[in-house]
């Protein structure tokens, strides 16, 4: 039984959650408050749940606060539901890098209907967060923003570096980009966001690292120091100019694949179609099997592949499935990807 327990300033929000989820049998909503402070009194009363549903402007303590203190306390799933998430929020990313495993938007109006119509995958993240380990540290989320930014990117790159994540990948990639070399490969980065995200997403790296790190653009170069991550809500391939020969960035508006938009599979599968050894690729932590198919192309191709290994993963997912069909070298844990990458150049 999935034990979950709502956080939200909305009676109407909570009503309507409390609606999709009372017929399933495998989750239980042990409690609900309007706010993180009512919410500790309760706590006492019913213990602690499997999975919070989170808001994050709320009175009393907002949600980052909270979602701060009870990480660090004792770190357990968080669902953020929003009406921030539709922005893109720099909220919201903070939420994904202090520990949240997955948002979920939260409608202005017409929030009964939108519950109903988001029911599955409302239920999907629930289930999906009582399977993750939340791996808190204060370490990566307390980045300080780099000094004075005035970082250009090198050359196009002949050799480059592939990666794909989804829950937990928010951590995870600012914990590995923040510990780069300058002048490392060229990196393409698809992680599952929406639309939106990534804009934010990216722009918080860049102020991290000493890296150039920005939203994928059609036509982009794949160059040195550079770190090219997918744009919420459409696909990123890799080709290659006839041209001029460099390695450059494709956006194709299709279907989901694997459930996913952009998704790993299209990147890794592209990039399996223009190159031979040149390219190494990391899948990391995540839910579902996106990222498998593609990596074995690129493994099959004579490319060095590795899976995150399941002691640092949030969810053991996607390395998992990679890994069962004999797409992963080896797995490597977060420290040992960080080594790999700052050794290629």
């Amino acid at each position: 039984m999935i034990k979950v327990f709502i956080i939200d300033d909305s009676m109407m929000v909570r009503n309507a959650i409390f609606k999709i989820l009372k017929g399933e049998k495998d989750i239980k909503i042990i409690g609900e408050a309007p706010n993180p402070v009512d919410a500790f009194e309760v706590f006492r009363k019913v213990g602690l749940p499997d999975v919070f549903i989170l808001d994050i402007e709320m009175p009393k303590m907002d949600g980052l606060t909270f979602l701060k203190q009870i990480q660090k306390q004792k770190p357990i799933p968080v669902i953020i539901c929003s009406t921030l998430v539709h922005k893109g929020s720099s909220e919201a990313i903070d939420a994904l890098r202090l520990g949240a495993v997955d948002i979920v938007l939260k409608p202005k109006i017409n929030v009964k209907e939108y519950f109903i119509e988001q029911k599955d995958i409302f239920l999907n993240a629930i289930r999906g967060a009582a399977l993750s380990k939340v791996n808190f540290s204060p370490s990566s989320v307390e980045q300080k923003e780099v000094s004075q930014k005035d970082v250009k990117a090198g050359v196009p790159s002949k050799d480059f570096i592939a990666i794909g994540s989804s829950t937990g990948g928010v951590q995870v990639l600012e914990e590995i980009l923040t510990k780069l070399k300058p002048s490392h490969l060229g990196i393409v980065i698809t992680q599952h966001m929406p639309e939106g995200f990534t804009s934010s997403f990216s722009n918080r790296l860049n102020n991290l690292t000493k890296s150039l790190i920005v939203e994928a653009k059609d036509g982009e170069v794949i160059c040195e120091n550079k770190v090219i991550i997918a744009k919420g809500g459409i696909h990123m391939e890799v080709i290659k100019d006839e041209n001029d020969g460099f390695y450059k960035i494709r956006l194709r508006d299709f279907p989901k694949v694997n459930s996913h938009r952009p998704s790993v599979n299209v990147l890794f599968s592209s990039i399996s179609k223009v190159v031979d050894k040149n390219v190494t690729a990391f899948i990391l932590t995540g839910m579902g099997d996106d990222g498998a198919v593609g990596l074995k192309k690129l493994k099959d191709k004579g490319c060095d592949t590795y899976g995150q290994n399941k002691q640092t993963c949030v969810v053991y997912g996607m390395p998992n499935i990679a890994n069962q069909i004999g797409a992963v070298k080896s797995e490597m844990s977060i420290f040992e990807i960080i080594k790999k990458i700052n050794s290629l150049n």
